[in-house]
């Protein structure tokens, strides 16, 4: 069966005149979420994906995320399950956790169109200072979880610029790997040729998920991608906000897999750590 996505490429918000209200900007983040969901289920779409920390934004501070972080099953999730419901389309969106000891995680949760919470990753690899003054690393690299048929599963931003969590997913069984971003320039060369080589190299679809426009010191690259597992691009963003639809069938993936046997060549035998 063929799942159709609907990948948000979200704008950035930028206070130039003044500094920003964060609680603000949450508020108006769930409201345009329901207003795309609407739009996405009106598509055809049974999926749709936000860049990574879309509900508060993500170059915040330590200190403005840490107040705005919830637990798994805090307000936003409830409010967030009631779009998913009222549209009838599953919602990946990417929030602040903060767990039951206080710790924060940057975390991806998916929804399904019943409203139900099916899956929650904690970011693995963490970039820079923006990650590390704020988040603690998450513990477990391969989450999943089944979608009108397909096995999905999520990784976030820089994650997926290391080939082993992405081979690991194939491993487990991933066919549709979901990927909120939040990339900024002059890191261009991820989605145009990072990405595409993940989903050849392990034999799966990627949905590579970001912003666009200015948040802080960063300028978000925008390029969102939905690659199949033989490297054709189904969706391509700018560097403007768009709602892009991407189709995913898992008879391609099996054609592309008979093809390109990358997974069943391997000399595992050979890959121990060398000295």
């Amino acid at each position: 069966m063929t799942l159709r996505l609907a990948c948000l490429q979200a704008p950035a918000t930028d206070h130039p005149d003044g500094a920003p209200d964060p609680v603000a900007d949450r508020r108006a983040n769930l409201a345009a979420l329901d207003d795309t969901a609407r739009r996405a289920a009106e598509s055809g779409a049974r999926l749709l994906i936000t860049p990574e920390m879309y509900l508060t934004g993500y170059n915040l501070g330590a200190e403005v995320v840490a107040g705005l972080a919830e637990e798994r099953f805090g307000p936003a999730q409830q409010e967030i399950s009631a779009i998913a419901a009222k549209h009838g389309i599953a919602i990946l969106y990417g929030y602040p956790e903060r767990d039951g000891d206080g710790v924060v995680y940057n975390a991806v949760q998916l929804i399904g169109g019943d409203g139900a919470s099916k899956a929650n990753y904690r970011k693995t690899h963490l970039f820079g200072d923006v990650d590390r003054a704020a988040f603690a690393p998450g513990s477990e690299l391969v989450v999943q979880a089944d979608l009108d048929g397909i096995r999905v599963g999520f990784l976030i931003c820089y994650d997926v610029e290391f080939p082993e969590p992405v081979r690991a997913h194939a491993d487990a069984g991933t066919q549709l790997l979901l990927v909120p971003t939040a990339l900024m320039r002059p890191y261009e060369y991820v989605p145009r040729q990072i990405v595409p080589a993940r989903a050849i190299e392990s034999q799966l679809f990627v949905a590579y998920v970001n912003r666009v426009g200015v948040e802080r010191d960063f300028v978000y690259a925008g390029e969102t991608r939905v690659v199949a597992p033989d490297g054709r691009e189904l969706a391509v963003g700018g560097d403007h906000e768009e709602l892009l639809l991407a189709d995913v069938d898992p008879a391609d993936l099996a054609a592309s897999r008979d093809l390109n046997t990358y997974l069943q060549d391997r000399r595992t035998d050979l890959y121990g750590a060398q000295k």
